[in-house]
């Protein structure tokens, strides 16, 4: 083939290369252009509820912003300064990280055993998880009123049960022991559909194989479950930090929108929210609000990273 023929070749190739090329990055911003009708009702509540708010909140976390809007001037990092110097906001940190502290443990724990039971039992399985499931589903102003009554000193089940006379909700010492068996009470049967599912994910020849080998009951526990968990585990330990951190509303309506006795359940959410509809200060609130934003990013992130860093590990 002569040099001519192969320059009218290459030069009818290119074009079709690039012909192909065009297509196929027609074709993709056409499935884009599909795809994006579908995504664009979300982005748009997203933006508009989520985006927009956060943005609005930083803005007025710089001013001195009060609830009817008017006279709102630029402070700067004013507000968040004296949030720093400011007791009640650790002190309502203090709370809410005592109360994470508390709950989140005792859910680990109690969803496990719960899950345990569940996935054992013979007889009745459907009723099981129904019983341990079903609070879960309870707005948190049934769930407020309910424990309310429950741990009235006279009345309530609780002492009359435990045989006891406590006044739960009026001394400082039991105060936030309350909430927390009210929380555990309410939200402990999320993290055991969590551990339920895992468990049946655990391969059966597993079990039979260290059954065979003489493993017992325990060991078998030790060596198979609980490494075969530790992944879920992982998760309802971060997805319960986060969410304590930001408790708020079975506290408030156990104490009847009130901070507890010596003010010892007011958490961070709490003191926000008196500072933005009690005093009107929403500027001060603003701040409030993105220091436990801050944090409860910094644990996200940190959870992240750990889980990162253990299957890099693994690999």
């Amino acid at each position: 083939m002569s040099s001519t023929a192969l320059t009218t070749a290459g030069r009818t190739a290119r074009p079709r290369a690039a012909s192909g090329a065009g297509s196929a990055r027609l074709r993709w911003s056409r499935r884009l252009q599909h795809g994006g009708w579908f995504v664009a009702p979300f982005l748009v509540l997203y933006g508009l509820f989520v985006v927009l708010p956060v943005v609005r909140g930083l803005y007025l976390s710089f001013t001195d912003a009060n609830i009817s809007g008017d006279h709102t001037g630029f402070v700067g990092l004013a507000n968040y300064r004296e949030a720093l110097r400011d007791p009640l906001v650790w002190d309502s940190l203090w709370h809410s990280a005592q109360f994470t502290l508390y709950v989140v443990p005792l859910i680990v724990l109690v969803a496990l055993l719960t899950a345990l039971i569940a996935h054992h039992t013979t007889h009745f399985k459907w009723l099981w998880r129904l019983c341990f499931f079903a609070p879960f589903l309870l707005p948190s102003a049934v769930v407020g009123n309910l424990w309310w009554w429950l741990f009235q000193p006279t009345n309530g089940m609780v002492n009359h049960v435990l045989g006891l006379d406590t006044p739960w909700l009026t001394q400082k010492s039991t105060a936030m022991l309350a909430v927390v068996v009210a929380t555990l009470w309410w939200t402990v049967g999320f993290s055991f559909l969590l551990y339920l599912a895992a468990l049946q994910n655990i391969p059966q020849h597993l079990y039979e194989a260290a059954e065979l080998d003489g493993a017992n009951a325990l060991k078998r526990m030790l060596y198979i479950t609980v490494p075969n968990l530790r992944s879920i585990t992982g998760l309802v330990v971060a997805l319960q930090v986060l969410a304590s951190l930001q408790v708020f509303d079975q506290a408030v309506v156990m104490y009847q929108f009130g901070p507890g006795p010596e003010e010892s359940t007011r958490t961070f959410v709490q003191y926000t929210l008196e500072q933005g509809f009690t005093t009107y200060r929403v500027g001060y609130a603003s701040a409030i609000s993105f220091v436990l934003f801050v944090i409860v990013a910094a644990v996200a992130l940190a959870r992240m990273w750990l889980l990162r860093s253990r299957e890099e590990a693994s690999r």
